[in-house]
C-alpha cells in the first residue's frame, strides 16, 4: 500500500469519525432537550397547582360581637347539654350582624347582609357555649368564617371593579366587606378546617379530614392483604414452583395483570365484593380489596426481581451447611430480598393511593360528610375527593381541588421518597 492509499484511507476514516461524533453530539442535544422539556412541563404544572391552591390554606374571618342570649340558648336556665346543643344559635348570628350594620333595615338588604357570614359561624357558636357554659348572659367578641364569596372578593379572585352583573357579590355587599375591613373586623387566618374537617357543601367549610381517613383506612387493607400474598406468591413462584407450561401461563398472566387498566379492577369489585359477597358499598374495605387486585402484580413482579437478585452462592451455602429449603429460604434469601421487596411495596401503596377510576365503581363517589371511624364506615379518598370538588361550580372549590392535589401530591413524593431511602439504604450489590 503506497502513501497515496494510506492517505485516502485516513481521510475516509476521519470523515467517518467526525460524522459519527456529529450524530452522538445530535443525539446528546436531543436527550438533553427532552428533559429540559419534562422538567419545564413538570415545574408549569406545579406552579399551576401552587398558584392556585395555596390561598385554600387560608381563610377569611368575620369578627362578631355575639350576645350570648340565655333566653335563645337556655331559656329553662338548666343548662343542659342537649338544650345548649339545641339552641337558636343561627339567631344569635343575624343579630350580631344587624347590630354591625343597624342602617340595614329591608328584608331584601337583611338577607344579603346575613349571606356574609357563613353557615358554620353557628356552630362556632355553639362549639363555644357547649366547651364554656359560662358564656351565657354574656356578649363576647367572637372570630366567625366568613362566607366562601367573601373570601374570593378578600384574596382578590373576585374583580370588584367589574359590572355588578358579572360578579357574584353586587356593589352593596361590597360595600358592607368594605366597611368591615376599615373596622379591623375582617382578617385571613390559617385554615386549619381544611385538614381537620369533612366534606361540605360550603367550601369554606370543607376539609381533606374526612378523606384522609378514608385513604388511610384503604390503604391499610390493602397493605395488610396485598404485602404478604405478593411475598408468598413471589417466593413460590421463584423457588419452589416448577418450571412447566402452568407456571408459565401464571407468569405471563401476571405480568399482563400489571397493565390492565385499573377501571377493571373496580368493575370486578363492584362484581365480585359487592354485588355477589354483599360487602358494605362505599367502604374501605371493599376498596382496599379492589386495590389489592390491582397492586398485586406490581408486587409479585418486584418481589421476584429481588429474590433473582440474591446470588445462588448464598442458597448453596445455606443448603451446604445442612439447612432445609425452607430455612434456606426464610432465614437467608428472603431477608436478603426483603428491602427490595419493601421498595416495590411501597410503589404499589403509592400508585393505589392515587387511584380514582377503581374506587368512582364501588360507589366511593358519595358525599360523606362524618369521619369514617372504621374500614366498613362508609368514606371516600383523597383522589375522588379532588375529583368531586373539581365538579363542583364554586369559586372556592378550585382552590380547594389545587390544595388538595398539593396535599396528595406530597404523600406521593414520600413514599417514593421512603422507598428511595429503603433501597439505598439496605440494597446490597453483589
Amino acid at each position: 500500500m503506497n502513501e497515496t492509499t494510506k492517505k485516502n484511507t485516513m481521510d475516509i476514516v476521519k470523515a467517518k469519525l467526525a460524522k459519527r461524533y456529529a450524530r452522538e453530539q445530535r443525539f446528546r442535544a436531543y436527550g438533553i432537550v427532552a428533559i429540559s422539556l419534562g422538567m419545564l412541563f413538570l415545574v408549569m404544572l406545579f406552579v399551576s397547582i401552587i398558584s392556585q391552591g395555596y390561598g385554600a390554606f387560608f381563610q377569611t374571618y368575620v369578627k362578631l360581637d355575639v350576645e350570648f342570649s340565655a333566653e335563645k340558648i337556655d331559656p329553662q336556665g338548666k343548662r343542659d347539654p342537649e338544650a345548649l346543643s339545641s339552641g337558636d344559635y343561627g339567631n344569635l348570628v343575624k343579630e350580631s350582624v344587624r347590630q354591625a350594620f343597624p342602617e340595614v333595615t329591608g328584608r331584601t338588604e337583611k338577607i344579603q347582609l346575613y349571606k356574609l357570614v357563613s353557615s358554620g359561624a353557628t356552630y362556632e357558636l355553639r362549639n363555644r357555649v357547649m366547651a364554656n357554659p359560662e358564656l351565657i348572659g354574656t356578649t363576647q367578641s367572637v372570630w366567625v368564617p366568613a362566607d366562601d364569596d367573601v373570601d374570593m372578593l378578600v384574596k382578590g379572585h373576585i374583580d370588584r371593579n367589574l359590572p355588578e352583573s358579572e360578579r357574584r357579590m353586587n356593589n352593596q355587599q361590597i360595600g358592607w366587606v368594605e366597611k368591615l375591613e376599615n373596622a379591623g373586623r375582617i382578617e385571613k387566618r390559617f385554615n386549619l378546617v381544611f385538614f381537620t374537617g369533612g366534606d361540605s357543601r360550603e367550601p369554606e367549610l370543607a376539609g381533606i379530614w374526612g378523606a384522609a381517613v378514608g385513604s388511610f383506612y384503604t390503604l391499610l387493607v390493602t397493605l395488610a392483604l396485598s404485602f404478604p400474598i405478593g411475598v408468598a406468591t413471589a417466593v413460590y413462584l421463584e423457588e419452589f414452583a416448577p418450571r412447566n407450561k402452568w407456571t408459565d401461563i401464571i407468569e405471563v398472566n401476571i405480568n399482563n395483570l400489571a397493565a390492565v387498566p385499573s377501571i377493571v379492577f373496580g368493575l370486578l369489585g363492584l362484581a365480585v365484593f359487592i354485588n355477589l359477597f354483599g360487602l358494605p358499598r362505599s367502604a374501605p374495605l371493599v376498596g382496599g380489596l379492589v386495590l389489592t387486585l390491582m397492586t398485586l402484580p406490581t408486587i409479585i413482579i418486584a418481589g421476584r426481581a429481588a429474590l433473582k437478585s440474591v446470588p445462588p452462592s448464598i442458597r448453596e451455602a445455606a443448603l451446604g451447611v445442612g439447612a432445609s429449603k425452607m430455612q434456606t429460604i426464610t432465614h437467608h434469601v428472603l431477608p436478603l430480598a426483603m428491602p427490595g421487596m419493601l421498595t416495590g411495596t411501597i410503589i404499589g401503596m403509592a400508585q393505589a393511593l392515587g387511584e380514582t377510576a377503581p374506587l368512582l365503581m364501588i360507589g366511593m363517589v358519595a358525599f360523606i360528610v362524618d369521619i369514617p371511624g372504621s374500614a366498613f364506615d362508609p368514606a371516600t379518598v383523597l383522589p375522588v375527593q379532588i375529583y368531586l370538588w373539581a365538579d363542583s361550580p364554586e369559586r372556592a372549590f378550585v382552590e380547594k381541588t389545587s390544595a388538595a392535589i398539593m396535599v396528595l401530591l406530597g404523600f406521593l413524593i414520600a413514599m417514593n421518597a421512603i422507598a428511595v431511602i429503603l433501597r439505598k439504604r439496605f440494597e446490597r450489590r453483589w
